[in-house]
């Protein structure tokens, strides 16, 4: 058996296939056998530490690779002499097995522990050979030193490949003969190993890279998607402002054909009045002219002097007379005849003046109707697609209208509700389906929360609140929804009298604390938010629930606790008789002078809250301190719920002014001189004071780090525009001036 065969078979691994003469040792005449030398010293194998190896990726320095060579082999060196005391064979000699065995028996290139060679082994058993227990040393000292291994860790295969190498290096040491030759293959193996190791280390950073770019490839395609979302909503939106402009048209051409058809309906009845009109007139100049004839014959028959005249005369001045008539009649026809068709020069020039403004009318409305007729056509085919659209849309709609669920009957939910009928009508009074939606979960969790005894704590991880960091189960207080509403009014009646601020969560455990003790303090806070977040349609409970949770600053509850503080002194102090009774006049009177900016409109809306109708008179009195007025739960009257409601809809109008100011997208960047000059071209009456208070809320800043204006690090301080609004929604943000172009109402 050759040398290459015998080191695969004992170290149990496959070597790549170098280029090597397949000889027998039988057969090698010149190879002296090293089993066979009696002077062959026992090895030793004790188990040795793996401290030596070297890391993947760690370049190899040729002077510290041969000291650490040189290390091993003295290492390996002990290891033979120190391990076992006796020999392999007996008489202390290595075995001479398989020398007396025939060369068919030999296995070539085989691993000793593979399942090829167990068989192989197996059926060569009855021949009478044994393994020698050289083999048996080598194989048990392998499997000794693969099971000390921690292959748990990264470097587990160099771990692994270590006691192979101890075993090459005892053939090496033991194979005097063949010991260059093993020594410059292990060689050439430590080599290309070292050589993989540096290029894996080469190839992680660009891993490093193809992980950056794909997550830069990511998030540029939700960029995308999302403004092709955008893009799409806005072609909606186009979509239907065309529809209504082709509505627009359409009830327009209809009503211009009905005019025409009107007016062509006039202009024939005057035509036919007119010519009626010629013929009656010709036939009334006839009948007076006969008439004229008549009264003329007749007073000549009746005047007294025409009987002493002479008939000769009389006749001859008849006759004189007829001629003239006769000649006069001629002459008329030919005036007929010449000017019959001619009309005065003021009627002509009045009418070709009519003729001129009429045809300019007939160009631009000849004008008028090409554009009409073009956008037709284009309406036309929008309408097609529309139409299209339509079906598609009607499909939809039918395949909506099967799948969907049908409208909820609300009156099932009276006798679920504890009060019945009575209780739920006056919840349900004036809300939508999604209002009612939040009144049915808000009974149904009041019901949960009661039936409650104990909360699981929710940890001390950093996102839980100060006030919820427990671990364990926390006793369920049961409360009424008076009573918490009782507490919190107490709580922001400590907090706006508190003069040393701190953090508002912080502030509310130490309210509790002081109020229930240490020992429940925590059990409360646990009460208290579970149901401050249940009931979001109590204004005390949600204004609270969102203060503590940092979605608001606690400035915007106390700034509208002090207007409607405000308004109310100002009541009280028109009502000089102290009656509380005010008229609808002095009400209007109050409300434009505490709230200047408001427009009429709100101020109408104000005072409708207030009970003020369309019949309602000037003098008509009201108890205005009605309007202030809160039920047992907290819930306020429709006044000064109608104030709430104007004061977000005026900060959220006032945001969208300098959003349009700004010119910019949510996404994009904004830097606080921007925001500044903003600011003063919507509101140029706020003031350096709480011009730098919007900013700071804006930037989150600190009031130590806030520039002056004109100073150069203003440029450096940017923030994307959402969070910029986000942050001023949070705030107590009012306007303090009308704009240039808009004055106050």
């Amino acid at each position: 058996m050759g040398c290459w065969d015998l080191v695969a078979m004992v170290t149990d691994c496959t070597l790549p296939e170098l280029p090597r003469p397949r000889v027998r040792a039988a057969r090698l005449p010149g190879c002296p056998r090293v089993m066979d030398s009696p002077n062959s010293q026992p090895l030793n194998f004790p188990t040795t530490s793996r401290a030596h190896l070297r890391p993947l990726g760690v370049s190899i320095d040729d002077s510290l690779f041969t000291e650490t060579k040189n290390t091993q082999k003295r290492k390996l060196s002990q290891k033979r002499k120190t391990l076992l005391s006796g020999s392999f064979s007996i008489g202390g000699h290595l075995s001479p097995w398989p020398r007396y065995i025939s060369d068919q028996t030999i296995l070539h290139n085989r691993k000793p522990c593979s399942d090829d060679y167990r068989k192989r082994a197996g059926l060569q058993q009855p021949l009478g050979t044994t393994k020698p227990r050289y083999l048996e040393q080598l194989e048990n000292y392998l499997r000794k030193e693969l099971l000390l291994l921690d292959l748990s860790t990264d470097s587990a295969q160099e771990l692994r490949l270590q006691p192979y190498r101890e075993i090459f290096e005892f053939f090496i040491e033991d194979f005097k003969t063949y010991k260059p030759l093993l020594s410059s293959i292990k060689n050439a193996y430590e080599v290309m190993l070292a050589h993989q190791r540096e290029k894996i280390r080469a190839l992680e950073p660009l891993k490093a890279k193809l992980i950056t770019v794909n997550e830069n490839c990511n998030e540029r395609i939700l960029a995308m998607r999302a403004e092709e979302r955008d893009e799409i909503s806005m072609l909606k939106k186009e979509k239907m402002n065309l529809l209504k402009l082709i509505d627009k048209k359409n009830e327009e051409k209809i009503s211009l054909q009905t005019e025409v058809t009107k007016l062509r309906k006039n202009l024939a009845e005057e035509y036919l009045h007119y010519l009626s009109e010629r013929d009656a007139r010709k036939i009334l100049i006839a009948d007076l002219n006969e008439l004229r004839y008549q009264r003329e014959d007749m007073s000549l028959a009746q005047s007294p002097g025409v009987w002493g005249e002479d008939p000769v005369k009389l006749t001859v001045a008849l006759k004189m007379a007829r001629q003239d008539l006769t000649r006069t009649q001629m002459e008329l026809n030919t005036m007929k005849a010449n000017f019959g068709d001619v009309v005065p020069r003021r009627d002509f020039e009045m009418q070709e003046k009519t003729l001129k403004e009429l045809q300019e009318q007939l160009e631009s409305l000849r004008d008028d109707y090409e554009e009409v007729r073009k956008e037709h056509e284009m309406l036309l085919q929008l309408h097609m697609s529309t139409l299209k659209e339509r079906d598609q849309f009607y499909s939809e709609l039918q395949e909506i209208q099967r799948t969907s669920t049908p409208r909820p009957d609300w009156s099932k939910c009276e006798d679920m509700v504890a009060g019945g009928r009575d209780r739920w009508h006056m919840l349900a009074e004036g809300k939508n389906s999604d209002q009612l939606v939040d009144v049915l979960l808000e009974e149904i969790g009041e019901g949960l929360l009661r039936e409650k005894d104990f909360f699981p704590g929710l940890g001390y991880g950093e996102s839980i609140p100060p006030f919820l960091r427990f671990d364990g189960i926390v006793e369920n207080k049961k409360p009424t929804k008076k009573e918490v509403v009782k507490l919190l009014k107490d709580a922001w009646k400590e907090r706006i009298t508190e003069e040393q601020k701190e953090k508002f969560p912080d502030f509310f455990f130490s309210f509790l604390e002081r109020h229930f003790g240490p020992g429940d303090a925590m059990a409360w806070a646990y009460t208290i938010f579970e149901y401050i977040k249940l009931f979001h349609t109590n204004e005390v409970m949600s204004q609270f629930y969102a203060v503590l949770m940092g979605k608001r600053k606690e400035s915007v509850y106390i700034k509208q606790k002090q207007t409607i503080a405000q308004l109310l002194k100002e009541m009280t102090n028109v009502d000089s008789q102290n009656e509380g009774l005010l008229t609808m006049e002095q009400l209007s009177t109050v409300l434009k002078s505490t709230f200047p900016l408001k427009k009429d409109e709100r101020i109408q809306e104000l005072m409708e809250a207030g009970g003020w109708h369309p019949s309602s008179s000037n003098a008509d009195l009201l108890d205005y301190r009605l309007l202030f007025m809160e039920d047992e739960e907290g819930q306020s009257v429709p006044f000064v719920q109608k104030l709430w409601e104007q004061y977000v809809v005026e900060k959220d109008e006032y945001l969208n002014e300098l959003k349009q100011e700004l010119g910019l997208e949510l996404n994009e960047e904004v830097t606080l001189p921007k925001v500044r000059e903003a600011l003063m071209n919507i509101d140029p009456n706020l003031d350096k004071q709480t011009l730098n208070h919007y900013l700071r809320q804006a930037f989150q800043l600190p009031m130590t780090e806030m520039p002056e204006e004109g100073e150069e690090r203003e440029e450096g301080i940017v923030t994307q525009l959402q969070t910029a609004l986000e942050q001023l929604q949070m705030s107590d943000i009012r306007r303090m001036g009308p704009r240039e172009q808009e004055p106050a109402s």
